[in-house]
């Protein structure tokens, strides 16, 4: 699956000792928000050596690419959003704004002087 957004949060690196075989492992969770009408945000998370690879910055624009798995522990079960691609999004239109053409004042027809009414048509209505 893929998510693209504005990275919003990035939440402090986890360190610890693998119980099973004492290695060591490392984690960071990462806050994405999308720009539909109505934005959703996800929370995804890179392991080890993928924290450094990836080098993720608040602020940046991504194409996520990940996995979802439930886990249980002490009778609940919790969801993991994986990340395994990120793509930096590089498009022309993310990078520059767009900006309204700049108008003149030789671009703005004159008005009438006040007092002075158009010609009147048959009708009469103020409309």
């Amino acid at each position: 699956m893929d998510f693209r957004g504005k990275i919003i949060a990035v939440m402090p690196l986890q360190k610890g000792i693998s119980k099973a075989n004492g290695n060591e492992w490392k984690k960071q969770e990462y806050v994405i928000e999308n720009h539909d009408q109505y934005p959703r945000k996800m929370c995804f998370n890179l392991w080890s050596d993928k924290i450094d690879q990836f080098n993720i910055q608040l602020g940046e624009e991504l194409n996520v690419s990940f996995d979802i798995d439930a886990r249980e522990y002490n009778g609940r079960w919790y969801n993991d959003i994986r990340a395994w691609k990120v793509e930096r999004v590089t498009d022309a239109a993310q990078q520059q704004p767009v900006q309204a053409p700049a108008i003149s004042a030789d671009d703005i027809p004159p008005m009438p002087p006040v007092g002075q009414q158009q010609a009147e048509s048959d009708d009469d209505l103020p409309f």
